[in-house]
């Protein structure tokens, strides 16, 4: 089976030691300077997938062109005080490094990964969305189960996630886990905004898969997992000693009709939409 065929039967596609160690030491330098240089007092937010409602915050709803720091969840005590230093307590950094960043925008405009788009056929990807996800240690939180075509809603459904391991991920400290042929089924949430105010709506009631039903994506630094927008996934806390590093983009196929609920606009902002090479 080649790799479009694999892509197509399973919703995700596996490719091992597709990026250098050097290139991921570039990259986790530069993650590391850009939370050094972050300032806390500048009104950062809380990353949760548990209370979308949080995420409404404007700190969130006003990044898609801008380059922020998320704090977990569990990373302040009951007094509102940092259980952690500064660099063990950020969940990620969100959401337009691959355009404002040139060290983000070589890595994430690699020609390589526009061969690996129009392998699984992808006509003309838009960039619209690059994460860097730290996953700390004993703090990391949960990713509930969903499909990223939730907060990319477009018609036809198209979005894509390229998702590379900066560190080795399994069972222990988060790896993603996925509903192999999931993305088969129907969208069941969808994250819109109105009138400045975000909310998660249910649009099916087909439940989500569980961990004693789905597969486990334990992979090596290096590797890079791309997935349909529409297969369900999840990664769980993070317990161990270890972090899980990883960093993702999101990209939307420009012929297909983007949703002006979703939350992350480029329309009016002084980034234009880019591809890969």
């Amino acid at each position: 089976m080649n790799p479009r065929q694999r892509f197509e039967e399973d919703g995700y596609l596996v490719l091992p030691g597709f990026k250098s160690p050097n290139e991921i030491a570039r990259l986790r330098q530069r993650a590391e300077e850009i939370v050094d240089a972050f300032d806390p007092s500048e009104g950062s937010g809380i990353f949760s997938t548990r209370d979308q409602a949080a995420r409404s915050e404007r700190y969130f709803l006003e990044s898609g062109d801008k380059i922020r720091c998320f704090f977990e969840e569990d990373a302040f005590d009951e007094n509102g005080r940092l259980r952690a230093q500064k660099s063990l307590a950020i969940n990620k950094i969100g959401h337009a490094m691959h355009d404002l960043d040139p060290v983000f925008d070589a890595f994430s405009r690699d020609v390589r990964l526009g061969e690996v788009a129009s392998e699984i056929g992808l006509e003309r990807p838009l960039l619209y969305q690059s994460m860097y996800i730290f996953k700390q240690p004993r703090i990391g939180g949960e990713v509930k189960w969903h499909q990223d075509a939730a907060f990319f809603d477009t018609d036809p459904p198209s979005v894509t996630a390229f998702w590379f391991a900066l560190e080795d991920a399994n069972r222990e400290n988060g790896c993603l886990w996925v509903e192999r042929g999931g993305h088969r089924g129907p969208l069941r949430e969808r994250f819109v905004v109105s009138d400045g105010t975000a909310s998660l709506e249910r649009v099916d009631p087909t439940p989500w898969p569980t961990t004693q039903t789905a597969t486990p994506v334990e992979v090596e630094r290096g590797t890079l997992v791309v997935f349909n927008g529409m297969l369900p996934h999840y990664s769980g806390p993070n317990r161990s000693s270890k972090s899980r590093h990883a960093y993702t983009l999101h990209a939307v196929e420009a012929r297909a009709r983007y949703s002006s609920a979703n939350w992350l606009q480029r329309d009016g902002s002084e980034l234009p939409l880019r591809g890969f090479p």
